[in-house]
């Protein structure tokens, strides 16, 4: 039952960040293109989209979290027990899967944005300085 709850926030996370790499496909693209000017540019988007896949799949599949599920917790009562995956669980499960993705990818295009601000304003500076240098 582990096993198929692991493959199921793995698609479920996978399934999110395909969602949102395709949303934000394009924006990505044209601001990669304004920022760098030659063609790497492809290669820089490309690892753009790449870092989010990774990242929203490693913060929507939480290990640790579901290391609950195969190893003994302990009780109040000083028992071991392992938690029971209930249909319950799976929906809460795969709901976390979903935030997490989402919260993950979130923070990772905000840096992005915010990077990616600063270097349009540069580059916006060296363009006109370069047109005042050229009058």
């Amino acid at each position: 039952m582990f096993i198929t709850l692991l493959i199921v926030t793995f698609a479920v996370a996978f399934g999110v960040a395909f969602i949102i790499d395709s949303l934000f496909k394009q924006s990505l693209d044209r601001i990669m293109k304004r920022i760098i000017t030659d063609d790497i540019y492809t290669a820089w988007t490309r690892y753009v989209r790449f870092a989010l896949y990774v990242v929203g799949i490693s913060n929507g599949v939480r290990m640790w979290d579901l290391e609950r599920y195969i190893s003994p917790q302990t009780t109040r009562n000083d028992g071991q027990q392992i938690l029971e995956l209930t249909t319950e669980r799976w929906i809460l499960e795969v709901y976390r899967t979903i935030i997490e993705t989402l919260q993950g990818i979130a923070w990772m295009l905000l840096l992005f944005f915010i990077f990616g601000l600063i270097a349009f304003v540069i580059v916006r500076i060296s363009e006109s300085r370069a047109k005042k240098s050229d009058a």
